[in-house]
């Protein structure tokens, strides 16, 4: 009786741990990209095509599995209503892959609990929670392989989670690869089961990408290339790493290059990880792979200065991991630890993010959605285009059809970036002529001012500082003292 309530315990703390995440749902912090995603779903709906505009089709997103779980969440709950229920899906997932870490690195039920609580309230957590992006799905199917494959040995894990896991994000390969490397030379005997799930999940994802959109990989990772490429000399590389890497190591991002707070982080960190390899556990085998992978997911994304932040929220989450455990199994003054630990660290953390998700919620959802609803409204037609950057609060809530700037969900823009990337502008609104443009500058200025002037009327004004109003003076503070968003224009084209 006291094996089968001590098993509970967990549960418990991954019911808890969800539920006390549901407060952010409050805060309205919705990931711009996760919108992306939504709408391609919907144009699934709509027109039974995996695409972003009308009937054509296009990888516009960067997960292929989340779009049909997406798209299964807005059958089922409606257009309207669908984002609360996936997000706490999501939450539900991403805590129960906490549960299956635990279980592979400790021992003590309440350890575990406590693991899954204090895992689960760090701001990439939080973040991956709710911000609607695929990384609680990714999370969970990442931790159920590690479980049921090389901790249980069941063979369907080896063969089904890598092929749901590569269909989710390609670059999950990094994920796989670490896995297998660890579990070779750990064990020194070939998986041929994980192999063959590689080889599937690779090959259903690709073959999925060519038959369907005519395309060896996702369209998104193309047209990032393509629009973001920087040749830099190794000198500059050095120096971009140097200014960078502070603010995707740790897990809180601080204005300019250098975050102390992220070295002293790492620092802990390593060390912490040391201790506990010496050792001699069988968790160690788990130990070093998530570590590992936490290192080199970080190193290679870092080096092809992929700055957005989610790429590092699973790695961040992983690395943190020997800190905790190494606090809670402290044999002297164990609790003077975690003390130390939830007082210095976990609560300034939680803090920080409850203030970030309230802010960002306020520039995001009360802010950016207000331009896409003003649209909605103003423009009947849907199948007027806008031109903008990026491509997702406006379009999913104004309904037109749109062109982005970086070609995500538009490949004729990609041409133009190859034939003409310091004009792609300018010529990709010339040829294509997109009724409304939302643009962050004042389009009226610059060497293309003639133009715009002539074709183009300022039909509205979005400034952030005026979303920085609550009748909640709490709120109001926190939207004052961490603005969110960015100042637009809208234009309409006059012939």
């Amino acid at each position: 009786m006291t094996d089968i309530k001590s098993k509970r315990i967990p549960w418990y703390a991954v019911l808890f741990t969800v539920v006390f995440k549901l407060l952010f749902l409050l805060t309205h912090y919705i990931q711009e990209d996760a919108f992306i995603t939504w709408r391609v779903a919907q144009n699934l709906l709509d027109y039974g095509v995996i695409g972003f505009n009308g009937p054509v089709k296009i990888s516009a997103s960067t997960t292929h599995f989340y779009v049909f779980v997406s798209w299964f969440f807005t059958v089922a709950f409606g257009k309207e209503y669908f984002i609360a229920p996936l997000l706490i899906f999501n939450s539900i997932l991403f805590t129960i892959g906490s549960l299956f870490l635990s279980h592979l690195l400790l021992k003590n039920a309440w350890h575990k609990a406590l693991f899954i609580f204090l895992i689960g309230i760090l701001p990439p957590a939080i973040k991956i929670s709710i911000l609607g992006m695929e990384y609680g799905i990714l999370f969970f199917l990442e931790m159920a392989l590690l479980y049921y494959g090389f901790h249980k040995g069941k063979k369907w894990a080896f063969i089904v989670l890598p092929v749901l896991i590569l269909f989710t994000r390609i670059d999950t390969v990094i994920f796989l690869g670490i896995v297998f490397l660890t579990d070779l030379l750990w064990t020194r005997k070939i998986r041929w089961n994980y192999i063959l799930g590689g080889i599937l999940g690779i090959s259903v994802t690709l073959a999925f990408n060519w038959f369907y959109f005519g395309e060896v990989v996702n369209n998104t990772i193309i047209a990032k290339k393509l629009a973001y490429d920087k040749a830099f000399t190794w000198e500059q590389n050095v120096g971009y790493f140097t200014s960078n890497f502070g603010n995707f190591w740790g897990m809180l991002k601080l204005p300019g290059d250098f975050n102390p707070l992220t070295i002293v982080l790492l620092i802990f960190e390593v060390l912490c990880f040391i201790y506990l390899i010496r050792q001699k556990e069988k968790r160690n085998y788990f130990l070093w792979m998530i570590f590992i992978f936490g290192w080199v997911k970080q190193l290679v994304f870092l080096s092809q200065k992929s700055l957005f932040d989610w790429y590092y929220w699973v790695p961040q989450i992983l690395l943190f991991v020997p800190v905790l455990i190494f606090v809670m199994e402290q044999k002297v003054k164990r609790n003077l630890w975690l003390a130390a630990l939830i007082i210095i660290y976990i609560i300034p953390m939680l803090a920080f993010q409850t203030v970030h998700s309230i802010a960002t919620g306020n520039g995001e959802w009360n802010y950016r959605r207000t331009i896409g609803l003003f649209l909605n409204t103003y423009e009947k037609d849907k199948n007027q285009w806008i031109f903008l950057e990026p491509a997702g609060y406006v379009p999913y809530f104004s309904g037109l059809k749109a062109i982005d700037e970086v070609g995500l969900v538009d490949k004729e823009v990609q041409q133009e970036i190859i034939k003409d990337k310091p004009n792609f502008r300018i010529n990709t609104i010339k040829k294509r002529q997109p009724k409304y443009l939302l643009s962050y500058d004042d389009l009226y200025t610059g060497k293309d001012a003639e133009y715009f002037r002539l074709h183009y009327k300022l039909l509205k004004e979005f400034r952030v500082k005026d979303h920085l109003k609550s009748n909640n003076k709490i709120l109001e503070k926190i939207y004052i003292l961490k603005p969110s968003g960015t100042d637009y224009n809208l234009y309409e084209r006059v012939d």
